[in-house]
């Protein structure tokens, strides 16, 4: 199996694990640190369907080799991959959002539950707000990342395997 389908494969596990918890797990428990789960899992999605796009061309060889840090292959898919394939500017856009996001809970000092939503304050007590709402568009946005990448790589391996 390529690489690159690997990558799509676990981005496919995020996605349901993703979904499963915002859709069963967190209506019978109603834990809003369970939406951080939800956001993690929502980002390795994102991550995953980035890596699977660029190593499905770099197995083309439409692109160099790249580092795998995540700073150069966020940059060589917004340059290159994006407009290749008309994506969204939002995808890039939201993988980069959800990076942030998991960087600030990691270092804030202090976090807390509001209602159906997670609260995460920096040390200068700047706040954000993970709502139900916001984190299931993730998960749409997610989806429909990865049916594109699905058919741009299904779209692609039919022309590959007429060579």
């Amino acid at each position: 199996m390529e690489k690159y389908h690997e990558y799509l494969e676990k981005a496919e596990k995020n996605i349901k694990v993703a979904d499963h918890i915002i859709s069963i797990t967190y209506p019978l428990v109603k834990d809003p640190k369970l939406l951080l789960a939800v956001m993690e899992n929502a980002y390795f999605s994102f991550l995953n369907i980035m890596n699977s796009v660029l190593h499905y061309e770099r197995n083309l060889k439409k692109i160099p080799e790249f580092n795998e840090v995540f700073e150069i292959k966020a940059e060589l898919f917004r340059a290159k991959i994006m407009p290749k394939y008309k994506l969204k500017e939002e995808y890039y856009k939201t993988l980069i959002e959800l990076k942030e996001i998991l960087i600030e809970h990691k270092e804030s000092p202090v976090e807390f539950s509001r209602k159906d939503s997670f609260v995460i304050c920096s040390d200068s007590y700047k706040m954000r707000t993970l709502s139900l709402k916001d984190i299931k568009g993730y998960i749409a946005k997610a989806k429909l990342f990865i049916e594109e990448a699905n058919h741009i790589i299904k779209k692609n391996e039919g022309i590959l395997g007429q060579r």
